[in-house]
């Protein structure tokens, strides 16, 4: 026994050893590479084979194998130009990637998707205000928690609720059966019986849990970055994405996610700054992420002046109030059955509804604004006070959202008909929700009576503003070039801006062809994210992915889960925020897991690379073949020799292990298929093939770190 215990504290000691060796390696991305060596990337340009990595890392998420000798064949400068003008480059292979893969929610409105993917709490009120829900779901929901339950509500993160408090020797207290002795138990979403009902449920009326719309969300962004051809959109779409962050977990965001990726971000991710500012200010994902959808003039019930604002709507939106017309036809329509015979009781007027003194009273909601300018456009220190954060919030009142949580759109196409059914979940200006006096913004005088208008003048004016300019100039030269771009790059990419009414390409050509960018100094000195991490990898290597909830969950390990950033910031595009000794650890474990295979739905086949290669009878070959393929070879002595260490040394990474996370595992729900577990890390593994070892080593490398 003694002699056991000591052999796995030598074999611990000996993993710890490797990983703390790994770690050293891997802390030079915090500090930088040594002065003598910084001294030595100054004095030499970069090199023709160099320049092309540089721009594959930069433009894309770095080289796939063959890469680098297509962009000499092609030219570097046309690749550059091609990358600007993506529309005439094929992506049939991305395409067919999409399609093999059958991710329905990607076409789907966000009507759609509340009505194939409901929330089952939502759902189960709405069959229930009905009368039609079915006896034994009724029976589940009741009896899901005996003795009363804290459950969540829709749209919350589930959490444990905590028992009651009880008398000890009660018979309660002392019954192990008792759910009030288990705190999971108390939140329905852990009740085994209910779940199953839930899932009988949604399968005999083809229907799938919500969770499968951020899953496959996920996945198509991880695919369209693997296998695009269109590399740079892919890039800039990741970018905006976290500028104009939404957080998937509050709320309704995850079903407006889908169209808040295709029809928002997507189209305008290389085109005017403006367009895609207003398309972010309409979104119905950013409306209700940071709560604009709420947002109502402190005037918009009072008496006569609905009349009058009745009058003034629409200047901007045809002169018409959508929901409005809708009610109207709804209302035509109720009356025409009622004089048919066909009303079994008198409606009650939509336009008069019934006081609700529960409801909580609403008003001007300032969030929008006050991200809009801090976070959009102008930048912390770019020039605004909180007075013109009021008055923009005024500019965006009636910006809302038609049923949007979904729950009611069933309700109100009884009424309304099938359109109301359709526009769940889509954007409108309600006029009788707006502050419709003057306002001044920055120095702008906006006339009253401008309805839709006032939040499309302050659009312009910030779209516009020299602060705006400099802010984005600053976060592009940023991510695009080194944590602290000079002074000299921000003005010269910032007047691009400004010369170009804000064309996102003209910006990035001033970037692409500067000094700053195509210098030494710049070449590997960002810091992958863990997205642009494992998507490197996995492109380098040349591997196979379905995009599942495997790989993802690497990512979210890493730090940075695909819309999972809760504030409005988004995720940090500096080293600082991403190196420390957990999170490294956590990326040489992604190294391991993908060189080994250990990741589902990912495959990489290392024995292409080997070829004839004993890699028994000649490792350092093997290491150098390998240095060859990830880092083409450029690596300095030191890292390489680290490497050739701990190919003898015993190493481990840490295995999935099934955990009964609900919201995780619905996820990995197949459309049709055999539900699966979630994983996280488990026990450790023994990595002894050199091969699996020396490729896991190297993806860990500061070398490969860096971009």
């Amino acid at each position: 026994m003694k002699t056991n215990s000591f052999s796995m504290n030598r074999t611990f000691d000996k993993t710890v050893a490797a990983f703390l060796a790994a770690t050293l390696l891997l802390t030079t991305l915090a500090v930088g590479v040594g002065a003598q060596q910084m001294s030595a990337q100054k004095s030499r340009a970069l090199g023709e084979e160099q320049r092309i990595l540089h721009v594959l890392n930069r433009l894309g998420f770095g080289a796939r194998p063959g890469d680098v000798e297509r962009v000499k064949a092609m030219g570097l400068e046309n690749y550059i130009n091609q990358q600007l003008n993506p529309a005439g480059i094929s992506d049939s292979v991305l395409e067919a990637k999409l399609q093999d893969k059958s991710l329905p929610t990607l076409a789907m409105s966000t009507a759609e998707l509340y009505e194939k993917y409901p929330q089952p709490g939502q759902f189960l009120k709405q069959l229930d205000k009905r009368g039609n829900l079915p006896a034994d779901l009724a029976q589940a929901r009741d009896n899901r928690v005996k003795g009363g339950n804290n459950a969540a509500k829709p749209g919350d993160a589930v959490v444990t609720a905590q028992p009651e408090m009880a008398d000890p020797k009660s018979p309660q207290a002392t019954n192990p059966a008792n759910p009030l002795n288990n705190p999971a138990d108390l939140n329905p979403q852990n009740n085994e019986a209910y779940r199953k009902a839930i899932r009988d449920f949604y399968q005999q009326n083809n229907l799938q849990p919500p969770a499968r719309i951020t899953a496959e969300l996920q996945a198509s962004r991880i695919l369209r970055a693997v296998y695009s051809e269109r590399q740079l959109q892919e890039v800039m779409v990741d970018f905006w994405t976290n500028h104009f962050n939404v957080f998937a977990g509050k709320g309704a965001d995850r079903y407006m996610l889908t169209s808040y990726d295709r029809d928002t971000i997507r189209p305008n991710s290389l085109g005017k700054f403006y367009d895609l500012l207003k398309a972010t200010a309409e979104s119905p994902a950013m409306l209700f992420y940071l709560d604009n959808f709420q947002s109502v003039s402190p005037n918009a019930q009072l008496g006569n002046g609905g009349a009058r604002r009745q009058q003034q709507i629409g200047r901007g939106v045809g002169g018409r109030d959508p929901i409005l017309e809708l009610l109207r036809e709804g209302r035509r329509n109720a009356e025409r059955n009622r004089q048919l015979g066909n009303a079994g009781q008198q409606p009650q007027n939509p336009a008069q509804p019934q006081p609700n003194p529960n409801r909580q009273k609403r008003g001007i909601n300032e969030n929008y604004a006050r991200e809009l300018m801090e976070l959009h456009t102008l930048g912390v220190d770019g020039g605004y006070t909180q007075k013109d954060v009021q008055e923009v919030a005024r500019c965006f009142t009636g910006w809302t959202i038609f049923a949007p949580r979904g729950a009611g759109a069933a309700a109100a196409a009884a009424l309304m008909g099938d359109k109301a059914r359709e526009n769940a979940g889509k954007f409108y200006f309600a006029p009788r929700m707006h502050d419709d006096g003057e306002k001044i913004v920055l120095g702008h005088k906006i006339p009253s009576g401008g309805g839709m208008n006032d939040g499309l003048m302050v659009l312009d004016i910030l779209a516009h503003h020299q602060s705006t300019a400099r802010f984005v100039a600053t976060k592009l030269a940023r991510h695009f070039v080194m944590d602290n771009p000079s002074p000299a790059l921000i003005d010269r990419v910032a007047a691009a801006f400004t010369k170009s009414d804000g064309d996102i390409k003209e910006t990035l050509k001033a970037i692409f062809s500067s000094p700053e960018f195509n210098s030494s100094e710049a070449y590997r000195a960002k810091i992958k994210r863990p997205f642009e991490l494992a998507i490197s990898a996995v492109r380098t290597l040349g591997g196979e992915t379905t995009g599942g909830p495997q790989l993802h969950q690497w990512i979210a390990r890493m730090g940075e889960p695909l819309y999972g950033y809760q504030t409005p910031n988004g995720y940090s595009d500096t080293a600082e925020n991403w190196v420390n000794t957990g999170a490294l650890l956590e990326r040489l474990n992604f190294g391991l897991a993908l060189a080994s295979n250990r990741i589902q739905g990912t495959r990489v086949n290392l024995k292409r690379f080997v070829g004839d290669t004993s890699v028994e009878a000649d490792k350092a070959r093997m290491m150098d073949r390998f240095l060859a393929v990830i880092v083409s070879g450029d690596i300095s002595p030191r890292t390489r020799e680290t490497l050739m260490k701990q190919l003898n040394e015993p190493l481990s990474i840490a295995q999935p292990e099934k955990v009964a996370d609900r919201e995780v595992a619905e996820m990995m729900v197949p459309a049709g298929g055999p539900r699966q577990q979630a994983q996280r890390p488990g026990p450790q593994a023994s990595i002894t093939d050199p091969v699996t070892k020396t490729v896991g080593l190297i993806l860990g490398t500061p070398e490969f770190q860096r971009q």
